[in-house]
Formats: C-alpha cells, structure tokens, sequence
C-alpha cells in the first residue's frame, strides 16, 4: 500500500500585546498544537506603555521552536505573521539591536503633539490620505517621539517599523540578509500610508520628520516574503513565510468576511470591530477608521471601516493585577453573573483614553454608581457590560455610516468564551451574535493568508470551512438594555476630557 501523504500544516506567529504564540493549524483550519508566552507590560510614567523587543522576539522564537519539535518529522508548509498594530519598533539593521523600546499602541505620550497638528490645521489632510485620525494610538508620532526626546539617530542603518517588520526581518536573518517587509493591513495603521494609491506619502512622512528610507517595503499580505533562516535553536532554514496581516484584519480574514457588509469583534485586549466594506476606499466616516483589511495582490485590495477600543481584556487584567478583585480572568464570569445586575454601577475603562466613536485622549477611567452595597461582583460585572456597551457605540456609528446595521456579528478573542457577554451584545446591538467555533482566529486568518499563498487553500474553500460554536440572538422586549446603555453615556460623559487642561 503506498503511503499517505501527510497533511499540509500550516504555523501562525501571533505577537499580540500580552502574548506570544504559535499555532499549528490542519488542512481544515482547526488548530492542532500551540504554544505561548506571556510578554511583560512595561509602564515608565503614566499613560507611557512599552515593551521589549527583544522579548518579543525570543517569545516569538521559543514558540515556533516548541511546535516544531512537536510536529516533528512533519515539516509546516508556510509561516504566516500577525502582530499588535500601531506598536513603533526602531532597530539598527547593522547591529540588529533594537535603539529604544517599542512604544504599544496603548502609548499616550504624543497626545499632545497630535493635538499641535490638529490645531494646526492637519487633520482634513491626514483623514484624505489614511483614513485615521491625529491620535497617539497610530505609529508615526511614537516614531517622531523617538527622533525627537527618545534620541534615536537617524542615519542609514536605522529600520522604523511594526511588530510584523521587526519579527519578520528577525526570522529571515536579522542583520544577516533579513527581509525588512511589512503588509498594507499594518502600513495602513501607521499615519503615513495612503490607502488610496498603496504607497508611502511623502507629505506625511515629512509632516512626522520620518525618513522615508527608514521604513519596511511594502508588500500583499499573501504571497511569499521569504523563507525562514537557522536563527534560534530549532528553527530551521527554508520554511516560506507567506502571509502577514495586522491581527484585527487577521481575525477579519479568519472569521471568513470575505463579502462586504460582514463584521466581526475581537475581544481582546481591546475591542476591533471590522466591516469589510469591499475594494473600494470609502470617504472618512466620522468616528470611525478607514483600513485596508488586506492585499491578495494583483490589485485584489478590500477595505474595511473600523472602530477601535482601547480597553476591553485588559480591564480585566487591571482587575486582576491592580485591584486584586479577581485572582485570574476565568473568574470573571463567574463573578460576574453571582448578581442579577451592576446596581447602577458603570465601569468607563478609559484607561489610555476613549478611541471610536469618541476619540478623546484626554478621558480617564471611571468607576461610577457605587453604593455601600457594592463589592467585587459589581465592579467584575461593570467590566464586561462595558464590553458590550462600548461595541455597541461602534456599531450604531457603523450603522449610521453604512445606512443599516450588519446582519450578524462574528466574534471570537478571549473574552468571547463568555456566554453571559454574547447575550448581552446580541441585546445592546440588537443582531445576532455568532461566535466562532475557532476563537483563535487572529492566528488562523495569518495561518488562512500564507496557505493561499503557497497553494494550501481558496477562498471558497475558507469560506466554507467556518462555523460558529455557539450563537445569540436578540430577544425584545429591549427596555433594559436600554436603560443599561443611557447609563452608560452618562457615564462616558463623565469621564471625558479629564486629564484636558482646565479652561
């Protein structure tokens, strides 16, 4: 009898903002073995959030080293990369030493300066080109930051890049031939791509005093990048790294919404909800982002309206690791659901200021309604009401954008495990909630875009592979829900503009 094939496995890197992980994932998209690392949260000053490259990396390489010992003899037929957007990563392509911290997107240091550029007039210019608005939360000012105050030279050794330019050129020899690339999903995040033409802009980069030169090349977010080098132990050489997607458009890709019209939510730690909005760039939408979702080459772009939250999952965290009101996240649910309601108590996470629809740097995090009967349950349960609460602000934006709301949300991310959140997001959004069989599906929309790539998979063929693990539906009466929500913005109001000057 002659042997069986095996079956073509596909790796996702996964450098998210609190993790790091590789997944393996099978011929019908499920994963089969993963391993991960936890990244450390560094926070100099207030509002300052940072991290370590080069823990990104070894994270990253350990990972990948671990499930392909695990598969072994079975070698993957391709790598794909997806990353926490907007982080700035500079790096000297001569020494491949980073030259200053990465500064998360969750970074808060530039405020200032973005609001300099607004009062100055460049905002109709920015919103033209990129879709996105003067707020910190995007590149091009962290790397400003680091030109500036942060005191990094630039001089021709000097790489600006994402997390996925920095991991690629990492994996594919670092100073030793690496490949200094990175994808339109994550060029477009940066203030200094336009998503109309595809290109770098010259205006922008010399409104942010970037050198153009210092920037990765610009390629789709499927096809072959380049093939892995033997840079760690266990890595080998000659694996195709084929794919690269910032990790929400990933999860766009990995829920399957292939058509305009479709939308998901990832909560993480924040919340993305993504509309595919088709191959055409839409005007600018108030209070909401325009993004390319991703590139399959040959002029095959699809776009994407976007509303990003910046705390969802790590209001959780901070839960944990700042209050102490729960000893680990599984606990929340739990928690959470041991009262019939938060008693009027409202949890505004505006931890590192408000992003969609509000777009306020200057908002702090708020705890609000509480009474001498409150205790942890109230504040467990005011968190993941503010999940559903803040998404639902995104998708009457979107609504209201798009003259109708989706038909259906696809969710997935950490928190989408909780049956009690679906069911209040399918009431506060008022459409179905469908979660995704696969929750990992950042990685498996990374894994998806690199298997396209060398031949594993058609669209069709994804397409046909999803399927929810669990669904909601929204069920009237709704005077609760909204009653829960008109708290909420009396809430939101409160805690906007705190940090502003008075005056």
């Amino acid at each position: 009898m002659a042997d069986t094939a095996p079956e073509p496995l596909v790796l996702a890197l996964d450098a998210g903002t609190t993790g790091l992980r590789t997944i393996a994932f099978d011929r019908s998209g499920r994963p089969v073995i993963q391993a991960y690392r936890e990244l450390t949260q560094h926070f100099p000053r207030p509002g300052w959030v940072e991290h370590d490259p080069e823990e990104i990396w070894a994270g990253v390489a350990e990972t990948l080293a671990e499930v392909l010992a695990a598969i072994a003899p079975a070698r993957p037929v391709a790598i794909g990369i997806t990353n926490q957007r907007e982080t700035a990563v500079a790096w000297d392509r001569a020494t491949g030493r980073p030259r200053h911290r990465a500064i998360v997107w969750q970074d808060r240091r530039t405020a200032p300066r973005c609001r300099e550029l607004e009062q100055a007039g460049h905002l109709p210019l920015v919103r033209e080109r990129t879709g996105l608005v003067l707020d910190s939360y995007f590149s091009a000012t962290k790397w400003e930051w680091m030109l500036g105050p942060g005191g990094v030279e630039a001089d021709d050794s000097l790489a600006l890049g994402t997390v996925d330019s920095w991991v690629m050129w990492r994996l594919t020899g670092g100073r030793d031939g690496g490949v200094f690339a990175t994808d339109p999903s994550n060029a477009s995040r940066t203030l200094i791509f336009d998503i109309a033409s595809g290109r770098w802009d010259p205006d922008l980069a010399d409104l942010f005093g970037i050198p153009v030169g210092a920037l990765a090349e610009v390629r789709g977010s499927s096809g072959r990048f380049a093939e892995t080098a033997a840079v760690a132990d266990g890595i080998p050489a000659g694996i195709p790294v084929s794919g690269v997607a910032g990790d929400q458009q990933a999860a766009l890709f990995g829920q399957a919404c292939f058509q305009p019209g479709m939308t998901k939510n990832t909560y993480g730690t924040g919340s993305f909800v993504l509309m595919n909005v088709g191959d055409r760039c839409p005007p600018p939408t108030d209070g909401l982002l325009t993004t390319v979702a991703w590139d399959l080459g040959a002029g095959a772009v699809t776009y994407a309206l976007e509303g990003s939250i910046f705390v969802t999952g790590a209001a959780v965290q901070w839960l944990r690791d700042g209050l102490a009101v729960i000893s680990e996240a599984a606990e929340t649910e739990a928690l959470a659901t041991s009262i019939a309601s938060s008693e009027g108590v409202y949890f505004v996470p505006a931890l590192t200021g408000l992003g969609s629809p509000w777009w306020d740097p200057d908002a702090r995090g708020l705890v609000t309604g509480l009474s001498r009967g409150s205790g942890r349950a109230h504040l467990a349960r005011a968190a993941v009401e503010a999940m559903a609460l803040q998404t639902r602000d995104v998708i009457e934006s979107m609504s209201t954008a798009g003259g109708h709301p989706p038909a259906e949300m696809r969710v997935d991310g950490g928190a989408a495990v909780m049956d009690f959140l679906l069911r209040i997001q399918a009431q506060q959004v008022r459409v179905p909630v469908a979660r995704s069989a696969v929750i990992d599906t950042t990685a498996r929309g990374a894994a998806w875009l690199a298997g396209m790539a060398e031949g594993v998979w058609t669209m069709d063929e994804l397409a046909a592979t999803w399927s929810d693990g669990g669904r909601f539906e929204p069920a009237p009466p709704f005077d609760d829900a909204d009653a829960l929500y008109a708290g909420w913005h009396r809430a939101v109001e409160r805690s906007r503009r705190w940090a502003a000057a008075p005056g």
